[in-house]
């Protein structure tokens, strides 16, 4: 891929990731928020939140699926926004729900489960967001870097946990997030089971009882001397 396509791309992802929060404004602007503005705005950005999620999450994927490489250069930038809007997201939650009634937020989290796991996905990505610079990949080195940031895959359990249990029984919408979710790990699965039969197929087999032979065969020597 070219620099040049490369940066349209670049541009592309940044204006789709922004789009949600524009139409947000926009709505916010011209009323249009339903009968309880706090929890639409609460909900509109937990969703852009989810999607974001997994869409970096399916960037691997569909590199391993259909063989493409440039879904890998979007990765990072997905994974910020979803941090981005996820902080959001809280931070309604600590504004205007809540207005920093730490007393009533602290009894939510320890009494409500979807909050525990919405509040620990919030936290798994802190440190996937401050450790995706480059220079954090020299410091750490990229193989513990690569161990930090399979975080993700917490972070994305979580997500979905914390919809599954927020989210009334009538409304679907939860497991379809958690269908594709399953889906790509799967994927993945797959994916990581086939490198390591190709790495083990590429392994050259342990040669058995060559040394043993020899000692035995000494052994009859000495005897029939």
């Amino acid at each position: 891929m070219s620099n040049r396509s490369r940066l349209a791309l670049k541009i592309a992802a940044w204006a789709a990731c922004l789009a949600p929060l524009l139409t947000l404004g926009y709505r916010a602007a011209t009323g249009d928020l339903s009968a309880n503005p706090i929890s639409f705005i609460t909900n509109w950005l937990g969703d852009w939140t989810l999607r974001i999620l997994l869409a970096s999450l399916a960037m691997t994927p569909l590199r391993v699926v259909f063989g493409l490489s440039w879904p890998l250069s979007l990765r990072r930038l997905l994974g910020l926004f979803a941090f981005f809007y996820a902080s959001l997201h809280l931070g309604v939650w600590l504004i205007l729900d809540h207005f920093f009634d730490w007393r009533e937020m602290g009894a939510d989290i320890v009494k409500r489960p979807y909050v525990t796991v919405g509040m620990t996905a919030l936290t798994l990505m802190v440190p996937l967001a401050v450790t995706s610079t480059k220079a954090a990949i020299k410091r750490l080195g990229g193989k513990n870097w690569q161990r930090l940031h399979r975080l993700v895959y917490a972070t994305a359990i979580c997500g979905v946990l914390h919809y599954l249990w927020l989210a009334k029984k009538a409304n679907p919408s939860p497991y379809y997030y958690a269908a594709v979710l399953v889906l790509l790990f799967a994927v993945r699965g797959w994916e990581w089971s086939h490198r390591r039969l190709k790495r083990a197929a590429a392994t050259p087999p342990v040669q058995r009882g060559t040394s043993r032979p020899s000692a035995l065969a000494g052994e009859g020597g000495t005897k029939g001397a």
